[in-house]
């Protein structure tokens, strides 16, 4: 008989730049540059399930969504993708909305180095502090359908803004390239277009400030969040 409820517990936590949901690319590898670890927790600390995961170059994490009222049992039977501006109603199912009766995620991403029980993975739409439940590889012959329909969501969002950044703001190389992809993805809420607001996005221990007019993004200010 199968139980009428699942329990999971973490077995692993991500570890990344990201502080918030916001800015936070939309989905899995919109963002390579972007750099994390796959953290492992007691009990499951152990080398030997390790083992053969460095013939795998991606895999899948299933994760859950632990900043939101989605965490809390509240769903929702239609939501609003941004993917649509924000103004289109989709069932909840035809999404990949956090607002689900379990707020559960699922991404795929990129595996960079094994590093004792640390996975560095690359291209996360992850929170630092989210946790992880299970990771599975990724193996293209059951994995990979290029044929297949995507509904409203076929085709990969592209880089809509020119990101500027001050060379006085104090960032390092890898910060700046990270930026720039992220932001040029327009992490703005899709209703909202103001020259005039000012938004703020913690990144890596700083916030980040920036303001976005005529298709130009332009980061106007930062501050370390780090004692």
């Amino acid at each position: 008989m199968v139980p009428d409820e699942l329990l999971i517990k973490p077995v692993a936590y991500y570890r990344g730049s990201f502080g918030t949901k916001f800015g936070i690319p939309r989905q899995s590898s919109l963002a390579h540059t972007i750099r994390g670890r796959i953290v492992f927790t007691k009990p499951y600390q152990v080398p030997e399930a390790m083992r053969g995961l460095e013939g795998f170059s991606r895999i899948w994490l299933v994760w859950g969504f632990s900043a939101n009222k989605a965490a809390k049992g509240e769903w929702q039977p239609t939501v609003r993708p941004p993917r649509l501006g924000g103004n289109t109603a989709m069932g909840v199912w035809a999404t990949r909305s956090p607002y689900r009766p379990n707020p559960l995620g699922l991404s795929c991403v990129e595996v960079e180095a094994i590093e004792g029980m640390e996975i560095v993975v690359r291209g996360a739409d992850l929170m630092d502090g989210t946790p992880i439940y299970d990771i599975k590889p990724y193996v293209v012959y059951a994995d990979s359908y290029p044929e297949a329909l995507s509904g409203f969501a076929q085709l990969a969002p592209m880089a809509s803004l020119k990101v500027v950044i001050p060379e006085s703001l104090p960032f390092t190389d890898e910060q700046r390239r990270q930026l720039v992809e992220v932001l040029s993805l327009d992490p703005r809420p899709a209703y909202q277009d103001c020259p005039d607001k000012e938004y703020a996005m913690p990144f890596d221990g700083a916030d980040v400030r920036f303001r976005v007019e005529k298709g130009v993004l332009t980061v106007t200010g930062y501050c370390s969040l780090r004692n």
